[in-house]
C-alpha cells in the first residue's frame, strides 16, 4: 500500500498573486483542498471594500470561491472556514455576506478577533478546508 502523500499548489487566475511565502491553495492525494487566508485584495492586488467590514467580507468570500472552483471543487464542499476580525463589532454584517456564499448546512467555522491582520487596512480574513469529490 503507497502510503506517500503529494501535494500541488493551485495557480489561481483572477486572484492576486501571494504576497509571501505561501500558496492560495494546496490539494492533497486524499482530495483535501486547503485554502490560505484570503483577505479583500482584487485581481491586481488592490483592496476592496475600505472601511466597509461587509464589503471586504464579499471581496475575501468571491477570491475563496475562485480558489475553490480553479481546484475543481463548489462552495458546497467548503467543509470548514477560519474567520478573522479586527472589530467585534463587524461579527453581525459579515455573518450575513457569508450567507450569500454557503449553501444551508454552512461550513464549520471558528471565529477569531485579532488585533491586527497583515496589513492594517485588512479588516476580514478567512481561510477554509475543502473535501474536493
Amino acid at each position: 500500500m503507497d502510503t506517500q502523500s503529494t501535494r500541488q499548489a493551485i495557480d489561481v487566475s483572477g486572484v492576486a498573486a501571494p504576497a509571501g511565502h505561501y500558496s492560495h491553495a494546496i490539494v492533497t492525494s486524499g482530495r483535501l483542498l486547503f485554502v490560505a487566508g484570503q483577505v479583500a485584495l482584487d485581481e491586481e492586488g488592490n483592496l476592496v471594500g475600505g472601511t466597509d467590514a461587509a464589503a471586504q467580507a464579499r471581496q475575501v468570500l468571491s477570491n475563496l470561491r475562485r480558489v475553490v472552483e480553479e481546484a475543481g471543487g463548489r462552495m458546497e464542499d467548503v467543509a470548514r472556514t477560519t474567520l478573522y476580525l479586527t472589530r467585534l463589532e463587524d461579527r453581525g454584517p459579515v455573518a450575513e455576506v457569508r450567507k450569500e456564499f454557503f449553501p444551508t448546512p454552512p461550513p464549520a467555522n471558528t471565529l477569531l478577533v485579532v488585533a491586527s491582520l497583515a496589513a492594517p487596512e485588512y479588516l476580514v480574513e478567512i481561510d477554509a478546508i475543502v473535501a474536493l469529490s
